[in-house]
């Protein structure tokens, strides 16, 4: 679970709520016509503009929002180390039986044992990075729309209860719902744009960097492999990726080996 998401919406939602509960009543802030018009448009724009598969995969990868990172840069620097000592003492063909649970590392460790050459690793890997990066936008594009229609909707909902409310002049007693429907659309939108829609496709973006920065590590670590073949090559070069203050020496990834 990542606890910074997980902060983050409770203390968001929980102090929005707080200030309704303690600012009034509650029941003035819930309004049935004014959450369709505001969740029901942004849903149609949305099918409208992606395809439902995309939309789909974009509310499943909503998951990874409150799920930890699958792999430490540090951890993936280590694994990259022994494969680097495994190749070097019993030859390069010997990686075509590591087990990993990364599609990638193994796509790479194959080629590897494969004898493929250094250019043909490098079109592969930048091939699978950047088609990794497409797929991932397209996610956090929905996310993106979603919370660029929210705040739309809401102000065609204000437009809505404006109108509904200067045909009901005459009759005073119908006002104030036609002027809920009007304040309370707009507001959901931008709480829904604000609170949601928008940290969402931030956060993912975060971990698709994350993913891109492993996937780099796996990618610079497999071609220093196949330069020299050297362990302390490939710490040196890798080590870049993470923080001075955070790298552990190589006796230490040695022994962890």
């Amino acid at each position: 679970m990542d606890l910074a998401s997980l902060i983050g919406i409770i203390s968001g939602i929980g102090l929005i709520v707080s200030a309704i509960i303690f600012g009034g009543n509650v029941h003035n802030f819930l309004n049935i016509p004014g959450v369709m018009i505001v969740m029901g448009g942004t849903m149609a724009a949305t099918l409208l503009t992606f395809q439902f598969k995309d939309v789909l995969t974009a509310f499943r990868s909503a998951y990874f929002v409150f799920s930890s990172p699958k792999q430490d840069s540090q951890e993936l620097i280590n694994t990259m180390i022994k494969l680097g000592t495994i190749s070097r003492r019993k030859g390069l063909l010997s990686l075509m039986d590591v087990k990993t649970s990364s599609p990638f590392l193994k796509r790479v460790c194959t080629l590897i044992a494969d004898a493929a050459d250094e250019e043909t690793l490098r079109a592969a890997m930048r091939t699978e990075i950047e088609s990794m990066q497409m797929r991932h936008y397209i996610v956090q594009d929905v996310f993106r729309k979603m919370a660029m229609y929210a705040p739309s909707f809401g102000m065609l909902g204000t437009l809505i209860g404006l109108i509904q409310m200067l045909s009901l002049l005459a009759s005073p007693d119908n006002l104030g719902p036609a002027m809920a429907v009007a304040l309370l659309t707009t507001f959901y939108g931008t709480l829904l744009s604000t609170a949601i829609f928008l940290p969402i496709a931030g956060k993912l973006r975060s971990r698709t960097l994350l993913e891109v920065m492993n996937f780099e590590i796996i990618f610079q670590g497999a071609v220093s492999i196949l330069q020299d073949n050297n362990p302390l090559s490939v710490y040196e070069k890798l080590s870049s990726f993470v923080p001075a203050k955070k790298r552990k020496p190589m006796q230490k990834l040695r022994q962890r080996s």
